[in-house]
């Protein structure tokens, strides 16, 4: 009986050891990160996403080895934001999940159960989708917040790009670029800015002999885009960083720049397209509204019925809209003027608010509707298509100068993120 009880735990203990060692094959701890690893299903799912989306853009990529090494450096990026963002607390809810997912697909003109369909028959799991937007939403989170602190726009900078752009006149040039970072680190997490020249020196070299700029990226750029094809986008001198509008002037479609330096290594770039930017105008709305905000005291039905019942006197003609405004409107700075705001860009606005009053005939009274400042009833009275004014150029200027500086410190961020970090590839 002990010879028949000593077999089967042998047995037992083979058997746990063999499914062991086939899970271990299955996945395994491929980068530690700090506090937490990169798994090896991590990094072949998204090579594998990689490897579709190329195919099917008929882009080609470099070789697996160099793939690997660019699919590890964004999952460690990854990683080490969400790490930071479980310490900050930062965390996105099904709810706002689900608003940002429906917002998708309206942009692809799609309703959400056809992008649905179309996502897996692509070969992806809607789940595993879902939780891919929802990590991007909390890393732009982190991002956000730990970037914005960083950038500090002065008035005169402000005042001298409105200069700048009145005598550049309505028509200024626009630039879809493609960008290649030569880190200065090498393989060994060590500046090497000799050793990197010679590498951005050999990229365009490679470059202008006709190699596939995207492809390139892939292989070689430290960005964060590189497995993007290095894609930037449209942008105009005033929103690229500094030292690409430097050294962009006068470029035309196709052209190779570079490699410019920088405090993280040597920038190329390539001019994809070149275009005349729009002449800008304005359509501002003037509107009037009265607010409502849900209290311990006051629930948030009996706000939306006092508006209901507002809505109905108003109708009837027996209360004015300005004198339900002056009495009951929670937003002081219009309820003295009757509820009115004035001529404004409905961008101005939150969400809610901006659709309505985007969507209202003039003269027409919405039904009840939330906003995050509480329940509202709002009537359009005018609508005029103005050119820009002096405060919506210091506001686009202001814009321009946060996104393009907005990038450079996302950059050098990203990096001291990863310089700073523990980082263990597991052989």
């Amino acid at each position: 009986m002990r010879v028949v009880t000593s077999c089967l735990v042998a047995l037992s203990l083979l058997t746990v050891s063999t499914l062991s060692v086939a899970q271990e094959r299955l996945d395994r701890v491929a980068v530690i990160v700090d506090n937490n690893v990169v798994l090896e299903s991590e990094i072949e799912g998204l090579t594998r996403q990689i490897k579709r989306d190329a195919e099917s853009s008929g882009r080609s990529l470099p070789s697996d080895e160099a793939l690997r090494t660019q699919v590890s450096e964004r999952l460690i990026l990854q990683k080490l934001q969400m790490q930071m963002a479980d310490r900050m607390g930062i965390r996105i809810g099904d709810a706002q999940l689900d608003q940002a997912i429906a917002s998708i697909a309206a942009d692809n003109e799609l309703p959400v159960e056809a992008m649905q369909a179309q996502v897996e028959a692509d070969g992806y799991s809607w789940r595993q989708y879902r939780e891919d937007i929802r990590e991007q939403m909390i890393t732009s989170e982190v991002q956000r917040a730990q970037v914005q602190r960083r950038v500090y726009i002065s008035p005169q900078e402000v005042s001298n790009l409105i200069r700048l752009i009145d005598e550049q006149g309505d028509s200024t040039t626009e630039y879809n670029l493609s960008h290649i970072l030569i880190s200065f680190q090498n393989e060994q997490g060590e500046a090497d800015e000799d050793a990197a020249r010679r590498r951005a020196d050999s990229v365009i070299n490679r470059l202008n002999e006709g190699a596939d700029f995207a492809q390139m990226a892939v292989t070689s750029s430290s960005a964060s885009n590189a497995l993007d094809g290095g894609e930037m986008g449209w942008m105009s001198e005033n929103t690229m960083p500094t030292l690409f509008a430097a050294n962009i002037s006068d470029a035309t479609e196709g052209s190779v720049i570079g490699p410019l330096r920088s405090g993280v290594g040597f920038h190329i770039l390539r001019v994809n397209e070149v275009r005349g930017a729009d002449v800008f105008t304005a359509e501002e709305v003037n509107s009037r509204h009265i607010l409502i905000q849900p209290s311990v005291i006051l629930s948030d039905n009996r706000a939306r019925s006092m508006l209901t019942e507002f809505r109905e006197q108003i109708l009837a003609g027996d209360k004015s809209f300005a004198e339900l405004a002056e009495e009951h409107s929670a937003d002081p700075g219009s309820a003295r003027n009757g509820g009115q705001l004035g001529f404004s860009d409905p961008a101005a606005y939150v969400p809610e608010f901006q659709q309505r009053v985007n969507s209202l005939p003039i003269g027409e009274i919405s039904e009840p509707f939330r906003s995050s400042h509480g329940w509202h009833i709002v009537e359009v009275l005018e609508r005029r298509t103005q050119d820009v004014t002096d405060q919506r150029k210091e506001d686009q200027a202001a814009n321009m100068l946060y996104s393009r500086k907005y990038r450079e410190e996302l950059d050098i961020w990203l990096q001291e993120l990863r310089d700073n970090a523990y980082v263990e590839v597991v052989r």
